[in-house]
């Protein structure tokens, strides 16, 4: 019987494999279940786009239809970005980006030349402006864009999203006055006599949100294709889409139905759209393209803006604990009424208080629907180290994005004092805490470039290696363990693991070939990584050599 088998064997490996692909002569590293890092030299593709085999060093080979030569080149799972805003990334980068300004001149500057290249009478939108890279680190003020523009409406996000500055022209088209009152869950900055400064943090966003034209289909479909054209370009193969509205659903749904939707979408709607149109979870869409599996909830808002919610005051600013968005009753019947409806739930929380209370309410969500339903953190900045080891009895993933720590790192010792730390963006402890840990970005808050993120992971530095040895060094990660929060955390994050996150057998062949091998390199060249070529489904989707698809910017 044995010598029937190797007989059948053999022969199966002599056949060619009809439309077969084979990659073949690769560095192969991936993470496995258990966050070690594993190598292949080979990868058999059907013709269906998913894998069939992996090959090692010695192993005869296939033959296939379609013969690619990796050339020693280093083969990657495709990245899985557990939490991104899609529309968003290519909105901003078609919009005045004014992201990495050193000062309000510089972001005057920028607004000049947008101006001169888009004459007319519309709104000005753009993203990016960080006050804390500024010597000064004050808000900017309507004043400032007025200097400038003050004949068309004028709005700029915050590089976070969660305040905007608005010119004169946008406030008085919005009807803000020095008699609007701050909304719950937002500020109004306001001068010394009280009259709106022309900044508006979180909640307040709205008030002058509801008078800016809202984006076109047209618009949407072409963010979606720059979005998809910057990602593919930094080898990310799939997104966990946050904070999605109906009107990017029915852009996914377009691009899906068009056959132009490469990245794979883990959809999850806001949840006012997701009641107002009645929505529930869907199965997978487009060849595994799209699916809506959950909804997003906010606990509070974010630290730069002084919005994160914490347990005791601002260091730098004593007389703030910042913005609670519900109280603990609101919060857990919005969270178990999407649960009741089949979602899947993920929750903004930055600071120590947001996150104390929305582990209270998964605990009791736990108590009721059982603890498979994967409730989300998103972000899990500033965490009470007491509170981290309740993560893992409720089933609770925490959704990280690793270069918020390189980026945030300054301003979260001004915000919080030295002495309040030991549960900042706590990779490492999460995960001895027997929780699950997922990677992403939070583009275009920061780059949607994974390899800083990695690099940021195993050094707790930025790219410059700094501060050297790393910041908080016990949060440090492995390579193994966040290459897996990179791909199969991420999957697992949004009930994908089935499909995407590793090269196994029956999974889709979706993965990248980039310059150099994670494994051999400093985190600081890690974090330069180049991809190469990206592949969806088995087929070439990026090639730098040819320019398709190559990323233009991303924050």
């Amino acid at each position: 019987m044995r010598t029937i088998f190797l007989t059948l064997t053999a022969a199966l490996l002599a056949s060619p494999a009809l439309s077969a692909t084979l990659i073949d002569h690769a560095n192969g590293v991936q993470a496995d279940a258990a966050g070690d890092v594993t190598h292949f030299t080979g990868l058999l593709i059907g013709d269906d786009g998913k894998v069939v085999r992996l090959l090692h060093a010695g192993e005869p080979r296939p033959k296939a239809a379609v013969i690619v030569d990796a050339g020693g080149r280093t083969v990657l799972p495709g990245l899985i970005d557990a939490h991104g805003h899609v529309i968003e990334l290519g909105l901003d980068a078609l919009r005045l980006d004014v992201t990495g300004t050193r000062s309000v001149g510089e972001l005057q500057q920028r607004m000049r030349d947008y101006v001169a290249a888009h004459p007319g009478s519309g709104w000005v939108l753009g993203a990016g402006w960080n006050q804390e890279l500024w010597a000064e680190k004050r808000f900017p003020t309507a004043a400032d864009l007025d200097a400038v523009v003050s004949d068309r409406p004028v709005v700029l996000e915050r590089v976070d999203g969660h305040a905007l500055v608005a010119n004169s022209a946008a406030m008085k088209l919005a009807g803000v006055t020095a008699a609007t009152a701050d909304p719950s869950g937002g500020r109004i900055e306001r001068d010394a006599q009280g009259n709106p400064a022309g900044t508006f943090v979180d909640a307040a966003k709205g008030l002058i949100g509801r008078a800016v034209p809202p984006s076109t289909p047209a618009d949407e479909d072409e963010a979606l294709a720059k979005a998809q054209q910057i990602l593919l370009g930094y080898g990310v193969t799939g997104v966990g889409s946050m904070s999605t509205s109906m009107a990017d659903w029915q852009a996914f749904q377009r691009a899906g139905t068009a056959g132009r939707l490469n990245v794979r979408l883990i959809t999850y709607m806001t949840a006012a759209d997701a009641a107002a149109a009645k929505l529930s979870p869907s199965p997978w869409l487009y060849s595994d393209r799209l699916r809506l599996v959950g909804v997003k909830l906010f606990a509070d808002g974010a630290l730069g803006s002084r919005g994160a919610w914490l347990k005791q005051p601002y260091a730098d600013q004593p007389n703030s604990r910042g913005l609670q968005f519900h109280s603990d009753a609101e919060l857990l019947a919005l969270a178990d009424h999407a649960a009741a409806a089949g979602f899947q739930i993920a929750t903004h929380a930055i600071g120590d208080a947001a996150n104390a209370q929305i582990i209270s309410v998964y605990e009791q969500l736990s108590r009721k629907y059982g603890t498979a339903r994967r409730w989300r953190i998103e972000h899990f900045q500033i965490v009470d180290p007491a509170d981290i080891p309740r993560l893992a009895p409720a089933g609770i993933i925490a959704s990280m994005q690793p270069t918020h720590q390189t980026s945030d790192r300054l301003m979260a010792q001004a915000r919080l004092g030295p002495d309040r730390l030991a549960g900042a963006y706590a990779w490492q402890s999460v995960l001895k805490s027997g929780a699950k840990l997922a990677f992403g970005t939070d583009f275009p808050v920061e780059s949607p470039n994974p390899f800083p993120g990695l690099a940021a992971g195993v050094s707790r530095q930025d790219m410059s290696g700094q501060p050297p040895g790393g910041w908080i060094p016990s949060e440090r990660l492995t390579l193994g363990q966040a290459l897996h929060a990179y791909t199969r955390g991420a999957a697992y994050a949004g009930f994908a693991e089935d499909k995407i996150g590793g090269l196994e057998p029956g999974k889709w062949a979706d993965f990248v070939i980039v310059d150099r091998d994670p494994t051999s390199v400093d985190a600081q060249s890690l974090a330069r990584t180049q991809v190469l070529e990206t592949w969806v489904a088995g087929k070439k989707v990026f090639s730098r050599a040819s320019g398709s698809g190559a990323p233009e910017r991303g924050r």
